[in-house]
């Protein structure tokens, strides 16, 4: 993949460190997942692309609610 079609998921990857370096860092970490909800957004960013990376990353956030079991979870 060529630089400039990268730039569009590091933009992505830049928002989800903006978020931890702000809001995240108000409230604890609570995430029943591994990795937690963050990393994995910003893996799935770097493996898939800003589009498909952000929907997993976004479907991960549904999943992570009171109902859940949580657990071992690796972007795929």
């Amino acid at each position: 993949m060529s630089a400039v079609a990268r730039i569009p998921s590091l933009v992505g990857v830049g928002l989800v460190w903006l978020y931890r370096l702000t809001f995240g860092a108000l409230f604890p970490t609570t995430c029943k997942y591994h990795p937690s909800c963050s990393e994995y957004a910003i893996q799935s960013l770097r493996r898939h692309g800003l589009v498909r990376g952000g929907a997993l990353a976004g479907w991960r956030l549904l999943r992570c609610n009171p109902w859940s079991h949580g657990g071992f979870d690796p972007v795929r």
